[in-house]
């Protein structure tokens, strides 16, 4: 990890755990007491989760758990894809106050959902979406980083966050166009370490198209990983 990197999470470790022994919070949705906790019971449970009835492969619901149209008639790099919560209110505000207000306590809580997902084999690395540096400069910390802690100390999988790097610095998915999202998103990853024979777990926040997925998948197997699994917090639905 570079010095710059290393200062950027160290600030973000600082930062996250001196909220959390300076001041009990309330909670974010409702401003009920909520202890350590971002969010109280009750608002916890209230969260829009997909259901199980979803595609095993880009996590979009289908009527019997099977693999979906679109990625029957192209399927992605990605082998499969687990994801805990539909991209709407309140969820959207949550992931947005991670990204853009440093609320760092999402992290810790979306980690924890995320760590909660059973999965059938223990991955050999995890790997959070890389941002690309002028990025990271800008916002601080990467949150798809920041998510991922807490699943790698539940897995006790390494995480990867320095030779898998996005070298490309692109416009940012949001604001383009569906269709535009994967010629954007092009050659936009680099690895330098061998995958050979690994099962890889990618975490990211939010899961629209999967163009920015797809491609790091793409580079991954092309490194040599047997599988990619993507873990996102939530997932867009189309309509």
């Amino acid at each position: 990890m570079s010095i710059a990197a290393s200062i950027v999470t160290g600030w973000a470790n600082s930062a996250r755990s001196g909220a959390a022994t300076l001041l009990p919070q309330d909670c974010f949705l409702c401003a009920a007491p909520g202890g350590d906790n971002l969010l109280c019971p009750s608002c916890a449970d209230s969260l829009p989760r997909l259901t199980a009835e979803r595609c095993p492969v880009c996590a979009l619901p289908t009527p019997d758990a099977g693999i979906c149209g679109a990625c029957l008639k192209r399927a992605p790099h990605f082998d499969a894809t687990q994801a805990v919560f539909r991209y709407e209110f309140p969820v959207d505000r949550l992931i947005q106050s991670l990204k853009y207000a440093h609320r760092l306590a999402s992290a810790d809580f979306f980690g924890k959902a995320l760590a909660q997902i059973s999965a059938p084999h223990r991955p050999d690395l995890i790997v959070p979406v890389p941002l690309a540096a002028a990025r990271l400069a800008q916002r601080g910390f990467n949150q798809a980083l920041e998510i991922a802690r807490p699943l790698a100390r539940a897995t006790g999988a390494p995480m990867e966050t320095s030779r898998i790097r996005r070298h490309r610095d692109t416009t940012p998915q949001a604001s383009l166009p569906w269709k535009e999202r994967t010629k954007n998103i092009r050659h936009a990853f680099e690895c330098e370490i061998d995958l050979t024979g690994k099962a890889v777990l990618v975490v990211d926040d939010v899961m629209t198209t999967g163009a920015t997925l797809d491609e790091l998948a793409r580079t991954l197997k092309a490194h040599g990983a047997a599988r990619v699994e993507n873990r996102v917090l939530a997932r867009a639905l189309k309509d």
